[in-house]
């Protein structure tokens, strides 16, 4: 009588176990069908909605990943589950790849985007990419100015009936900003035959910008009532 409870008690134990061991396997087998299901819902995502949503994307597809490789390594027989884990971890890498490179070229279409029209303003008035949206006038220095200032008042005259009284304001605030770093340019050495010639450039940039900016004014007036 004993050893038939013994031996039925070992039987209990036994199912329990294997009981056990069975659904620790069918949780595996779940986070791996998880994993895979997430994967293969990502194709149904749009490339646009993809690129903007990237950063959550990833989150989530790392914290399936980690779950599904928790649960092949629980796994007794799982080199089914783990040739499904490699297919569906292609195939998020070829999609990761694209959606990088898609990104990489809107990058890039930015950047080499079509300056402002203030941008495009001062660069010809001092040259290409001199003056950003810092208007750091550090770059001119003793032996420089003059050429700067020539560059400034010759392209203002050349151009000076097609400007409009907005770009007119922006030379004017350029102007004055180049007038600030000559004042730190003449304690450095500015010579006095070039500073003689930026005198000259001055008295000829005054009335040319007066007289201008009041026309552009009157002709943008003009046009409003028209």
């Amino acid at each position: 009588m004993k050893n038939t409870k013994l031996v039925l008690g070992l039987a209990v134990i036994a199912i329990g176990f294997a009981s056990c061991k069975d659904e620790k396997a069918e949780q595996a087998g779940k986070k791996v069908d998880t994993y895979v299901m997430y994967v293969d819902s990502l194709g149904n995502v749009t490339a646009e909605d993809a690129r903007e949503n990237w950063d959550g994307i990833e989150a989530s597809y790392q914290l399936r990943n980690e779950e599904a490789e928790a649960a092949i390594a629980e796994m007794e027989d799982n080199a089914e589950a783990k040739a499904r884990l490699d297919a569906s971890r292609a195939k998020y890498e070829a999609l990761k790849a694209k959606i990088e490179a898609e990104n990489a070229a809107a990058q890039v279409t930015t950047t080499s985007a079509a300056p402002s029209t203030k941008q495009q303003l001062r660069n010809t008035l001092f040259g290409q990419g001199k003056i950003g949206d810092d208007m750091s006038f550090t770059w001119v220095n003793k032996d420089n100015i003059l050429g700067v200032y020539q560059q400034f008042v010759g392209t203002v005259d050349t151009n000076k009936d097609a400007y409009s009284r907005e770009d007119w304001d922006e030379i004017k605030l350029m102007y004055e900003a180049l007038d600030s770093r000559k004042n730190t340019v003449e304690k450095e050495g500015l010579s006095v035959d070039d500073n003689r010639k930026i005198a000259g450039l001055k008295l000829k940039f005054a009335p040319m910008y007066t007289v201008n900016r009041m026309g552009a004014k009157s002709e943008e007036m003009k046009r409003a009532k028209e």
